[in-house]
């Protein structure tokens, strides 16, 4: 049998398949919708937390520049691009501080909005209200750039390691903390909900420093380095008192049902004035009161109250050298 030879021009080539096509075989698009309906399922229940309602709920994101603004205003000529004088400071914060009412009035009003109905309240007449608290939190702007103030002094006297008030500004993580903490504070006092734990949750995001906004802190704070440095809702704090980095004012062990057992009760301590505590002490109790002028020192546990002007030390620990040669 003679095999008949094909001429070069009718061969037939097959050529490779793309890698396109050998992608789009391996797709498994298909089983995306399955899990789109185990979500949807999910959310249907009360075990998973959404917030699928046409309420808009209050935005991260110009909760912060609330913040920024506010230090804006509070340290006029520190955080601006504008150059600031005598001819144009006035037209400058009045800009500004109107800018930051328009802001502050319209998430207080989806923050009230929001509690509102997640909690089926009746009407709370959310834009009248939200227009009275934020008037107020810009009516307590100059007696927080008051106390700022002393707390930069604070610094100023507490820290060898600087002079310089530009300094202490620009670069102390526990200024910035104590700055949010104090302008988180004035909206907790005027019980809008979920905004003031934002503000502090940013600052503590950048600093690890965790003040909550519930907590009374003096004038004259100073927070010195401040990593780890954390402070419970009912921690009472009094004038020129100076804490170090991991000092942790807490509450004593609280048991599985303190949601609704503990709250709304004192359960962190109260620090008197001109109390220093140093680094990595951890006081704990609603009941427990450190003096007045009591110096607490570095690495100490505390569950009981201290005397006022006592000094608490922990006894120099037996340290063991050993050469391995």
């Amino acid at each position: 049998m003679v095999q008949q030879i094909r001429p070069i021009s009718e061969t037939v080539f097959s050529p490779p398949l793309c890698d396109h096509v050998l992608t789009s075989n391996a797709s498994r698009h298909d089983k995306v919708p399955g899990v789109v309906k185990e979500l949807l399922t999910s959310w249907s229940t009360k075990e998973c937390f959404n917030h699928i309602s046409p309420v808009s709920i209050p935005s991260q994101e110009k909760i912060v520049e609330i913040v920024l603004q506010a230090r804006r205003i509070l340290f006029p000529g520190y955080f601006t691009r504008t150059k600031l004088h005598a001819a144009n400071l006035e037209y400058y914060i009045g800009k500004q501080t109107t800018d930051l009412y328009d802001k502050a009035a319209e998430q207080i009003t989806m923050a009230i909005r929001h509690d509102c109905r997640r909690n089926e309240l009746d009407c709370t007449n959310c834009d009248e209200q939200s227009h009275r608290k934020a008037l107020a939190f810009i009516e307590s702007l100059p007696q927080i750039a008051a106390t700022m103030a002393t707390d930069i002094r604070a610094t100023l006297d507490g820290d060898p390691a600087t002079s310089s008030p530009d300094e202490v500004i620009f670069c102390y993580p526990g200024l910035l903390a104590t700055l949010t903490f104090r302008l988180a504070h004035e909206l907790y006092l005027l019980n809008i909900p979920v905004i003031p734990r934002i503000m502090t949750e940013y600052a503590h995001s950048l600093t690890g420093i965790d003040i909550h906004p519930g907590a009374t802190i003096g004038p004259g704070f100073f927070i010195d380095h401040g990593t780890g440095v954390v402070i419970g809702e009912t921690t009472i704090i009094g004038k020129n008192v100076r804490i170090y980095q991991g000092v942790t004012l807490g509450a004593l062990s609280l048991p599985h049902d303190a949601g609704e057992k503990m709250r709304n009760k004192k359960r962190h301590p109260t620090i008197e004035d001109n109390v220093i505590v140093y680094s990595n002490t951890t006081i704990l109790g609603g009941k427990t009161i450190i003096g007045k002028g009591s110096i607490i020192g570095g690495n100490i546990w505390i569950t009981e109250s201290v005397a006022t002007g006592t000094k608490v030390l922990l006894k120099r620990p037996e340290l063991i050298y050993s050469n391995s040669q």
